[in-house]
């Protein structure tokens, strides 16, 4: 069967206004082995993805974004997925961006990341203010965390069984993005970054990262690495 190895796990916190159309773009474009992780929605998520021929697992209480991911990725590594791919319940993400992370996974890397700062990509589409916060997060990850990427909180990633055994985050909830960077140097595992098209909406900015969130991602990084 076409993608049989390929696993997608997308974290899902009350996405009730997105996550059927997420769903059935992916089952439509042949991709069956998906992982809903339901971090304690408190709106119709589950009964919306329980309607739907996937993996769904669910966390008793609101653990963080970064939890629901390695909860979802656990499971996709007992399950003998050979490609697990990280992927939002928003809405935000091209569903035809895949392939070309299985792509470069089959052609020996270990990971690859997505980026929305490279050619071909929808930077331009990026409000003023997402930008800035992003632009600050790349000299944080530099100058504290000694590693250095385009797009450190795009969310859209690929991992090799291997990569996910060995990328073992703690971080529960969006400093996971980093501390994930920080794993890959640390680990000397083979990536790529790739151009991707986030679709921005009024719907995913409102769920995005802000101006408030910046300090507790620092503090937790903080707390994690020292």
């Amino acid at each position: 069967m076409k993608n049989s190895g390929v696993f997608i796990v997308i974290p899902a916190y009350n996405e009730a206004g997105m996550i059927e159309s997420v769903l059935q773009k992916l089952l439509a474009a042949n991709y069956f082995n998906i992982v809903v992780v339901d971090d304690c929605s408190r709106d119709q998520t589950a009964d919306i993805v329980k309607k739907y021929p996937v993996f769904y697992l669910r966390h008793i209480i609101n653990r963080g974004q970064g939890a629901a991911l390695r909860t979802g990725t656990d499971f996709a590594v007992e399950r003998a997925a050979e490609i697990i791919v990280h992927f939002d319940a928003d809405g935000q993400m091209s569903v035809e961006d895949i392939g070309r992370f299985v792509e470069s996974l089959n052609g020996g890397r270990d990971v690859v990341l997505g980026s929305r700062f490279l050619a071909n990509s929808g930077e331009l589409t990026m409000p003023w203010h997402r930008k800035l916060l992003l632009s600050g997060a790349k000299i944080f990850n530099y100058l504290v965390l000694g590693v250095n990427y385009n797009d450190p909180q795009n969310g859209f990633r690929a991992l090799s069984r291997q990569a996910a055994q060995k990328l073992t985050w703690k971080n529960d909830r969006m400093a996971h993005c980093s501390e994930i960077l920080r794993l890959i140097k640390i680990n000397k595992l083979s990536y790529q970054e790739i151009p991707v098209k986030i679709n921005y909406s009024q719907y995913s900015l409102k769920k995005g990262q802000g101006f408030k969130d910046v300090w507790k991602i620092v503090w937790d990084l903080f707390i994690n690495k020292f």
